[in-house]
């Protein structure tokens, strides 16, 4: 059997050598007998999805029909999701919008950032991936129409969402939320005396031009710096 993989980040990569070690990879949608997306920044054409033999299936992080889109590990965490997961589906001509292969659940963690949490969600699916393809292939899986009635929607981020005014404070719990979720990309940061100041997860702030650092060493070495910002 032969697969061509479509993923762009590296986080998807683990699915790429799982595909590696049981089937045959190739270059081309036109050679494939399946192709597997992951991640892709592209959307496949009508014509695209045609062309493998057997179809293309999709991995997508999140439990479909919710959070169709291109953010939905980050939109779990703004969310404070406590469960989300990965879904397998055959792909059809609309966005996330194809039956339903596998679907498995995935418990959130309060230190969960979206780096973390793909590189988890992408590591499962790798492991159990050639056993499902080996299922639907064979036909022991029959793919579940989802229900479209209860599809939600992510959006693409841009680098300002997020981005805060120092004298227009998120809620501590709210700004948590976005330091995981934007974490390594937009990243959260406000502006304070003129330089920006990043913040990272973990309790760790850097202002610009410097290292980053701890909140307490941070704090040492700002202490007019509005400490409510980041403390309830």
């Amino acid at each position: 059997m032969t697969i061509i993989f479509l993923g762009t980040p590296v986080f998807v990569q683990p699915i790429r050598k799982s595909l590696a070690k049981h089937f045959t990879l190739v270059d081309s949608l036109k050679e494939a007998d399946l192709a597997v997306v992951a991640s892709y920044g592209q959307i496949l054409t009508k014509k695209e999805l045609k062309l493998p033999k057997i179809g293309c299936i999709n991995v997508h992080p999140s439990l479909l029909p919710k959070y169709r889109g291109p953010s939905p590990i980050q939109t779990a965490i703004l969310n404070g999701d406590k469960i989300s997961g990965i879904t397998i589906i055959k792909m059809d001509e609309q966005v996330d919008h194809g039956p339903i292969i596998y679907r498995e659940r995935l418990e959130l963690y309060d230190r969960d950032n979206f780096s973390t949490l793909s590189k988890k969600m992408f590591l499962k699916a790798a492991k159990i991936l050639p056993q499902i393809i080996d299922d639907f292939i064979s036909g022991k899986i029959t793919p579940i129409p989802q229900d479209h009635s209860q599809a939600t929607y992510t959006k693409h981020f841009v680098k300002k969402a997020g981005y805060f005014e120092i004298n227009h404070l998120p809620k501590p719990q709210e700004l948590d939320r976005k330091i995981r979720a934007y974490h390594p990309w937009p990243g959260v940061w406000t502006k304070w005396n003129g330089k920006i100041v990043k913040f990272l997860p973990g309790d760790i702030l850097q202002m610009e031009g410097k290292k980053a650092i701890p909140l307490k060493d941070f704090l040492n070495g700002y202490p007019d710096f509005p400490l409510n910002c980041i403390t309830s």
